[in-house]
């Protein structure tokens, strides 16, 4: 069972909130200081500016050139809050719809109110966090039109393109970046729901926002251990979190679920943020991390993902189809010492040419893990060339992590140490 826990200092404003195992109604998120707020738009933006927030979803842009790009592209602009997760790592954005969904509607409708735009959309794949949307917003219906869209859960399926695809009832086929024609043609912010949960914070608590911007939810795994959701600061180190995770000497990670990357032990001390983790080729992502206990290959792993990423394809692009194809296959090979002659040249030029070419981020993501197996454990790969591997030979652990349990009356639970950071 995945577990929560917050690992920011006491008194910080956090979105895992007081009761992280309760669905937040209305009352609560009100009494707490919820839809409230006396800055203007203009200043919460100022706001958000000024504190650094950057989006959530993985690309990491800032939050404040989003919405801006957004309210200056046009009239009647559309916001939507993006709950469809695709790495198969990470549970926050299910987590915080279906535990603290006001927090998320109300973040959206201050974009609502930055932006200029006159309707809204939730969108999401899980069904749970769906109803627990829909009554929210039956529970206090909100200033602007909401309406909640669902789709199938697959990798692509919350790339932004995708996203505004499916809400015109096509596909979730990637298209140009929806900026300059987003929905109905309109001019479209498709902002990850804890990037949105940050702006009602920042707004409910703008004394707070620094600490805010610079704090954020991550899920670790691996190790056989339970998975733990955690909000931490930014500047924990990985080996803090391996830690608080159960895993106190991981023989590698990977970072961000494949998109990240994999790591070597070496690389512990890094503190985590938004640009730390690039010292090692690595990128925070989602937050989706994944610690290697010490008796797992880091071969398997990445063949495991790259495995999950080829069966993910949308199959709409010959370069994707063929490009994650090919690593999965060189990949797989030196899980069971059958790689062919060359294989590490040709995976290594794989890794260097192919991202880039696909229409959204799967292909990128396949090149990049199968590049950091290379760079991270050149050794390892080396070992795998001629012989089987002992370690491959058992399956690598499960790369999807369940939503932690939410239930409608508080559930107490255990708070760690603050992570120092």
């Amino acid at each position: 069972m995945t577990r929560i826990d917050s690992l920011i200092p006491r008194g910080t404003p956090g979105v895992l909130g007081a009761a992280p195992g309760v669905t937040e109604d209305a009352e609560t998120y009100d009494a707490a200081g919820g839809y409230r707020g006396t800055a203007s738009a203009a200043e919460l933006l100022a706001g958000i500016d000024a504190a650094g927030l950057r989006g959530r979803g993985g690309a990491g842009h800032l939050t404040a050139a989003e919405l801006r790009a957004v309210r200056d592209a046009g009239d009647r602009p559309v916001v939507v809050a993006n709950g469809e997760e695709g790495e198969p790592g990470s549970v926050k954005d299910r987590w915080l719809l279906r535990a603290r969904p006001h927090l998320v509607l109300d973040g959206l409708l201050r974009a609502a109110e930055i932006t200029g735009a006159r309707r809204g959309y939730v969108y999401l794949s899980d069904a749970a966090a769906g109803e627990r949307v829909r009554r929210a917003l039956a529970e206090r219906p909100p200033r602007v039109p909401v309406e909640v869209v669902e789709t199938r859960h697959t990798y692509g399926g919350g790339e932004e393109s995708a996203v505004v695809r499916r809400i015109h009832g096509g596909p979730t086929a990637p298209s140009p970046r929806p900026h300059g024609e987003g929905i109905d043609g309109a001019p479209t912010l498709v902002a990850n729901v804890e990037t949105l949960a940050r702006v009602a914070l920042i707004a409910a608590r703008p004394d707070g926002r620094r600490h805010t911007a610079r704090s954020t939810l991550v899920t670790l795994a691996g190790g056989g251990t339970d998975p733990l959701l955690a909000e931490v600061p930014y500047g924990c180190t990985l080996r803090a979190l391996a830690r608080a995770q159960g895993t106190p000497e991981p023989a590698g990670v990977l970072m961000g679920g494949p998109f990240g990357g994999l790591i070597g032990p070496h690389f512990l001390d890094l503190a985590l943020g938004p640009d730390t983790l690039a010292v090692a080729g690595a990128a925070l992502g989602c937050g989706a991390i994944r610690f290697l206990a010490p008796e797992e290959c880091p071969v398997s792993l990445a063949s495991a993902a790259v495995a999950h990423l080829a069966a993910e394809s949308a199959r709409q692009c010959g370069s994707c189809v063929t490009g994650t194809g090919s690593i999965r296959d060189d990949v797989g090979s030196l899980t069971t010492g059958t790689a062919a002659p060359g294989l590490v040249s040709r995976l290594h030029r794989r890794a260097t040419a192919l991202p880039g070419r696909g229409a959204c981020g799967l292909l990128d993501a396949a090149a990049r893990t199968a590049g950091s197996l290379l760079r991270a454990f050149p050794h390892l790969v080396r070992s795998h060339l001629d012989d089987p591997c002992p370690a491959c030979a058992a399956p690598a652990g499960p790369l999807t992590v369940a939503v932690p349990r939410v239930v409608g009356r508080p559930v107490p639970g255990p708070r760690s140490t603050a992570c120092p950071g």
